[in-house]
């Protein structure tokens, strides 16, 4: 009798432990979820969803201001684009100098910061753009990823120092082993978007210059612990390997890019890594590469362990526009043909949404290949259709209508754009010039899309701004050769700060008329040989070709009489195009109809548009009793189970919350700064705070160093 009253005592508190341990565990396993923001855009999906409630359409309009965080480098062009990590009440964000730190998630202190470039540094300094930083622990073993620069530097994430037994004290430039046909050391290699982790894995993209000395654009897995490189995925080709027939048989050798920038996503369940990747180099002319370019402008399944290719599908074969996949696709789970599905969701540039199964990379919703005008300059060829999904209905207008905004106005745009080729989505670059429509920046853009599990919709925000691209020969035919200087900086200069000099300062492209008023020859040789800003270093070109693009500028044109159109290099093109020019008014709205900037909700169980609103305001044109345009945006969504869309993005440089069923704007607050990023949403000792940084520095818009919490 006693043994079995032991045993049953034994049994019934065995089984209360369970009943008590089990529920405790899955309450933690959802809460931890929800109350971290741990991944880039929230987890390795992207979906840029959160389960938090406690901010939620009934209480949004008394959010205030939690803490704010100065980060103290900034400049006059300088951003911050960094989707911060919250994990355990700390967050881990950039600045824009790309120093990296560590806040109490509560307060906004400071507990760590980390310099990547020291006085003494001996590293290319671009500033660039840095979206974020990637975090993996093992024990008590906690690190922190980010690239700065061409390198990727591995930090402890309790004092932010570097883990010295990761690659060389804790730093591993990109540049090593990218490439074992060329050297590419003194090539443009960093990243801007963070890798994914899988397992003891870090998987990186790379972001190459986009003229025709880039980089090759391989995607590569390193050891978490000691930064050697575990597997290799060659983008671009070589004999032996898949695609290689799709480009011409040297280009491996020659052509850079198909890079992925845009960052990647995960499915940690089936070890599988989906990775979209951009155009190759150079983007508006394809000469030198004739073919469909595998594997560029593609949606990439691969083995999240081994690198091998699983599927790939191409969105735009021997891309001439930049239509490049800008963000991470959405993995997503939706109804499909009375089915539930796991899915892979690409926005694009052009307001395309590709939707593949998640295994096979077959598309849920017919794509038809669709024929498209042939190219008129010499050399080039053109790839004859290119892929139109049928559905989702596209998130962006796709066909130019002239602004309406004022007589004026639509008479500008219509008269300009007798000047211009205009018609088909894919109306190839020229030499008379091309309205591309939507923009370099779409459509969608890098902030990405957010997915509402709970609904099967996807929401977006989008550009609706022409651009006018074109071409230029730059190489001589039949003429007089011109002059070196003048060459060299056709090639390498003039995509960012154009043919005239004059740049472009709402796309941080600056003037050079008259650049002896500001700088010295010494210092923009300087500048060229490091970088800064958003300006990659040009150590590729010889000191002689540095020191005559310098002549150029500053017109010290009888040091260059001598010498005609210096080779650039073996990669040099006989075109260039005229640099990045947005279609404006002469009030530098933009030329075509409203709305510029929009925010769409997608259902994706159906394809169909469920609702779409202007984003963004030209309030000077409000008061005019013109109805709200929209405006320029970038960065992305992000929503939660509160019911809400929570976006900065906007050139207005305010921080707005939209009901999520009907897209109704439910609160607003103005910003130091435009948020030209993603916001992150997180809990903090039963307090969920919503944080968004703060960098401006975009459309003409002014700099800033803030990051901003709020909550209830």
């Amino acid at each position: 009798m006693r043994r079995s009253s032991l045993l049953l005592n034994f049994l019934w508190t065995t089984i209360s432990i369970l009943f008590i341990f089990i529920p405790c565990q899955k309450q933690e396993a959802q809460v931890g979820a929800d109350k971290n923001w741990p991944v880039y855009l929230g987890d390795f999906t992207s979906n840029q969803y959160s389960r938090l409630t406690q901010i939620n359409r009934d209480n949004v309009k008394n959010l205030k201001v939690a803490w704010v965080y100065h980060t103290g480098d900034k400049n006059t062009q300088s951003q911050i684009q960094c989707n911060p990590l919250v994990i355990n009440g700390v967050l881990y964000g950039s600045s824009p100098e790309l120093k990296v730190f560590a806040l109490d998630a509560a307060t906004g202190k400071q507990i760590w910061r980390f310099n990547p470039f020291p006085d003494d540094s001996t590293y290319n300094n671009p500033l660039g753009a840095n979206r974020g930083v990637s975090y993996w622990s093992d024990g008590s073993d906690k690190r922190i990823f980010f690239v700065a620069g061409s390198g990727l530097y591995a930090l402890n994430a309790e004092t932010g120092k570097p883990i010295k037994t990761f690659g060389d004290h804790g730093r591993r430039s990109l540049k090593d082993s990218l490439d074992l046909n060329r050297d590419v050391s003194k090539l443009f290699v960093t990243t801007t978007s963070p890798g994914v982790i899988y397992k003891n894995l870090i998987i990186v993209g790379t972001r190459v210059s986009e003229g025709s000395d880039a980089a090759p654009g391989h995607i590569r897995a390193y050891d978490v612990r000691t930064g050697y490189i575990k597997w290799t995925f060659h983008t671009i080709p070589q004999p032996g390997e898949p695609g290689y027939n799709t480009w011409p048989p040297e280009a491996y050798k020659t052509v850079g890019a198909a890079n992925n920038w845009a960052g990647m996503s995960l499915d940690k369940k089936r070890g599988i890594v989906y990775i979209p990747t951009g155009s190759a180099a150079f983007d508006f002319y394809g000469g030198n590469r004739i073919g469909k370019d595998l594997f560029a402008n593609c949606e990439l399944a691969l083995n999240a362990s081994t690198g091998k290719l699983i599927w790939y599908y191409q969105m735009v074969h021997h891309d001439l526009w930049d239509r490049v996949p800008p963000a991470p696709p959405n993995l997503v789970t939706i109804n499909h043909d009375g089915k539930r599905i796991d899915a892979v969701a690409q926005i694009t540039k052009q307001g395309f949404v590709f939707v593949f199964d998640r295994d096979t990379g077959k598309p849920l919703f017919p794509i038809e290949e669709r024929p498209v005008p042939s190219s008129d300059i010499p050399g080039e060829q053109t790839w004859p259709t290119q892929p139109f999904p049928l559905k989702p209905a596209p998130f962006t207008t796709q066909t130019f209508e002239p602004t309406d905004i004022s007589p004026e106005a639509h008479q500008f745009a219509v008269d300009s754009l007798k000047h211009f080729k205009t018609g088909s989505l894919f109306t190839p670059p020229s030499l008379q010039g091309t309205l591309l429509f939507p923009g370099y920046d779409g459509g969608g853009e890098w902030g990405g899309a957010a997915f509402d599990p709970s609904t099967g919709y996807l929401y977006v925000n989008a550009n609706n701004i022409g651009w006018l691209l074109q071409l230029m020969r730059i190489t001589p035919e039949n003429g007089t050769p011109i002059a070196a200087g003048h060459g060299l900086y056709l090639t390498h200069c003039a995509v960012c700060h154009g043919v005239d000099l004059k740049g472009d300062s709402t796309s941080n492209f600056p003037s050079l008329v008259n650049i002896s008023d500001t700088l010295t020859e010494q210092q923009v040789k300087q500048k060229m040989q490091t970088g800064g800003g958003f300006m990659p270093s040009f150590n590729q070109l010889t000191d002689k070709q540095q020191r005559l693009i310098v002549d150029y500028l500053f017109k010290n044109t009888s040091k260059q009489s001598s010498d005609k159109l210096e080779a650039t290099g073996k990669n040099t093109l006989p075109y260039t195009h005229t640099g990045y020019k947005k279609f404006l008014d002469p009030n530098d709205y933009p030329a075509n109809k409203p709305p510029w900037g929009t925010l769409t909700a997608i259902n994706l169980n159906t394809g169909k548009i469920a609702w779409q609103k202007p984003l963004g305001e030209y309030k000077e044109l409000t008061k005019k009793g013109i109805p709200i345009t929209g405006t320029q945006n970038y960065g992305g969504p992000v929503i939660t189970a509160g019911g809400l869309i929570f976006i900065a993005a906007t050139r207005d440089e305010e921080f707005r919350v939209f009901d999520k069923k009907t897209g109704d704007l439910l609160w607003k607050a103005d910003l130091p700064a435009a948020g030209y990023a993603t916001p992150s949403t997180y809990m903090v000792d039963g307090k969920q705070y919503v944080v968004i940084a703060c960098g401006g520095g975009k459309l003409g818009t002014k700099s800033g160093d803030a990051y901003v919490a709020f909550s209830l």
